[in-house]
């Protein structure tokens, strides 16, 4: 990790060798005065490497740091000003820390020397231990004091947030550490792998007993969401399903499966759960909001759920999750009873089924069942594309414009390019409709389900994919932009190739559904429920 013709004067300085030592492409920043000294090294000293892009709000360095890090599948740097730039970024890391997205943050603090304070304003500006605002939704924080603990605590916190399960880490920089000259040489250590960790590799007699168990299921069931893993990820789930010849459920963490593949059944996910007697869940981050009905109703009763799975059928869950699970929050969501969890990287442990599946199948004799299952799904897989798609075409008369009429003519103008859906459900059109046929073609969601999230998201998306000739595209709801509509003044700073749909329903209609089960179980009239919740109506007198 030597940083070829380095010749560091001031902490900052450091602090930017360290970044170009890792491998770091980019820093996103709204300018704050305690990290000052790293803001000059990164214009003079590093001459603008790593690149930084300049935001208007904390919140929206840390959403394109989102976005950056699922497609890029590497951290890009966030700076973040004192307790109040920190304070502002916290919702979106809280969103990366639920989408498992790897991010650098670095906050500059202090200075913690109360001797160098100025008046009024550090005094309100400085907090003991930075990171305990953030300590419950990274995966880790350090404050380091010297240089030397800097260049330890940098490297760990990479490798931190690049092992996956990926996450954000929080590093608070003193001020006056950035700023002072070093006295004596400080060392990056120069070895490749010092910032990185090994995958989580599962145990070969847990991959032979699920194996046996897949190979031997009348009916087995794969569901996949953050398991990700890129193209190597994407080919042996494709691998592992054609063997079993098992239909796959995407549920849309990250891109796992092609939308294009006959095993793909997302759109007969109730049935085929119900049929299953067998499933295997890859980083699912709601187990059992999957395999569960109900819970709809108004939280004054008791949720009612019921199990979608037949009775009898065996759920072995194969997930990371379990290595970042805090008390603070809930975001793991509710316990689902499983025959086995099996802690272990879910792309690892795809290959190795592959293997063993294959290894089992080839001294059996060839099954007629499986075949007879693999052309039944291909044909319903045929039906519902296509029933998709007139049914999207049958909505191009709808006042207001219908969502998947919106889907179906921007596929229309994208399918000729290289493109990217870089932010944006639109109720699933996109997924019906487009051809998701190779992993960088979807980013992601916000994870945490905090609005503000979107046009960051889309422009970090779109920095990864930088120079490779692909339109990314935004589809946008307003509600979600008007947190943050500033983002748009980075995204054409940036230059980037970036179509913006603005999805406007000219409410916070999620409310307003809300709303309706309020006054269905009370009530009340109807009418009412878009009282201060539409964003284009008079409110009420």
């Amino acid at each position: 990790m030597n940083v070829k013709g380095s010749n560091p004067r001031y902490g900052s300085d450091l602090v930017v060798d360290l970044m170009k030592a890792v491998g770091i492409e980019y820093v996103a920043f709204n300018p704050g005065s305690t990290f000052r000294g790293t803001h000059d090294s990164l214009v003079n000293y590093g001459a603008n490497n790593p690149k930084i892009v300049l935001c208007n709000h904390e919140e929206i360095s840390v959403a394109i740091a989102h976005g950056y890090g699922v497609a890029a599948g590497k951290p890009m740097a966030v700076i973040t000003h004192n307790i109040v730039g920190l304070l502002h970024a916290s919702m979106a890391i809280y969103n990366a820390w639920c989408d498992m997205s790897p991010i650098m943050v670095l906050g500059g603090g202090g200075p913690m020397e109360v001797g160098k304070w100025r008046n009024w304003v550090d005094w309100v500006h400085v907090a003991l231990v930075q990171g305990n605002a953030v300590r419950d939704y990274v995966k880790w924080d350090d404050q380091p004091f010297d240089l030397s603990g800097l260049v330890e605590s940098f490297l760990r916190g990479y490798r931190i947030a690049t092992a996956r399960p990926h996450g954000p880490v929080y590093l608070c920089l003193d001020s006056a550490m950035q700023e002072a000259p070093i006295e004596e040489p400080v060392a990056i250590p120069d070895s490749p792998g010092a910032s990185r960790s090994t995958a989580i590799a599962p145990d070969p007699d847990v991959v032979e007993q699920v194996a046996r168990g897949l190979v031997k299921a009348e009916m087995p069931l794969i569901m996949a969401d953050r398991m990700g893993g890129g193209d190597e990820g994407v080919m042996a789930l494709v691998e592992l399903a054609d063997l079993l010849a098992a239909p796959v459920i995407e549920m849309g963490g990250r891109f796992n499966f092609p939308n294009t593949h006959p095993l793909e059944m997302g759109g007969n996910q109730d049935e085929l759960i119900s049929k299953a007697d067998m499933v295997l869940a890859l980083e699912v981050g709601d187990l059992f909001g999957a395999l569960q009905s109900g819970g709809r109703g108004p939280r004054s009763k008791r949720a009612d759920f019921q199990s979608r799975l037949s009775p009898g059928a065996r759920v072995i869950d194969v997930s990371l999750r379990d290595l970042v699970t805090r008390g603070w929050s809930s975001n793991r969501q509710r316990l689902q009873k499983v025959e086995l969890t099996v802690l272990a990287d879910p792309v690892l442990m795809v290959r190795q089924l592959v293997a063993s599946c294959r290894r089992l199948l080839g001294k059996a004799a060839s099954s007629t069942a499986r075949e007879q299952r693999r052309r039944e799904l291909s044909k319903t897989h045929q039906r519902n594309r296509l029933k998709w798609q007139k049914e999207a075409a049958g909505l191009s008369t709808a006042a207001p414009i219908a969502s998947g009429w919106l889907a179906h003519e921007l596929w229309e103008v994208i399918k000729g390019d290289d493109w990217v859906l870089a932010h944006g459900e639109l109720r699933n059109w996109p997924r019906r409709l487009w051809d998701f046929d190779v992993p960088y073609r979807y980013v992601c969601q916000s994870g945490g389900a905090g609005l503000g999230h979107g046009m960051g998201s889309a422009i970090g998306a779109a920095l990864a994919n930088q120079g490779k000739g692909r339109l990314l595209v935004d589809i946008q709801p307003d509600g979600d932009l008007l947190m943050t509509p500033q983002a748009i003044w980075t995204a054409v700073q940036q230059k980037l190739p970036l179509l913006i749909v603005m999805y406007n329903n000219r409410s916070y209609f999620n409310s307003e559904t809300h709303a309706a089960v309020v006054a269905q179980s009370r009530e009340r009239p109807m009418e009412n429920r878009g009282m201060a919740k539409g964003l284009s109506r008079t409110p009420p007198s």
